[in-house]
């Protein structure tokens, strides 16, 4: 939907994720799209110079989220949000539910 503007999927995708979750790692992100981690790193050291992320570092991995100092933020992100409203019910639902621990064994569904 933003490619023409943001120039590439993958630079969309990085944002629609950071947007929903706050933060994320490269391979995180290029895990959850199915796409290769280079590019997804690429975009976030992209942006990151760019003034729109900002990094910090979470023992070896580097994390990304929005800067908050960023000029133009309350703008993107409403871009982003009403960008967000035209995917499918199936892939917001699953770029907001967020695990990152497996499920204890033996838990009920």
């Amino acid at each position: 939907m933003l490619e023409p503007l943001l120039g590439s999927k993958n630079a969309e995708r990085t944002l629609i994720y950071l947007l929903v979750r706050r933060e994320g790692y490269a391979r995180e992100i290029a895990r959850f799209f199915g796409s290769d981690p280079d590019s997804i790193h690429k975009q976030l050291v992209k942006l990151e110079a760019g003034g729109v992320l900002v990094a910090r570092p979470v023992g070896r991995t580097r994390v990304y989220s929005f800067n908050p100092r960023y000029p133009f933020l309350k703008q993107l992100k409403a871009l982003l949000e009403k960008a967000l409203t035209f995917y499918s019910l199936e892939e917001r639902e699953s770029l907001a539910l967020c695990r990152r621990r497996p499920r204890r064994g033996g838990k009920p569904l």
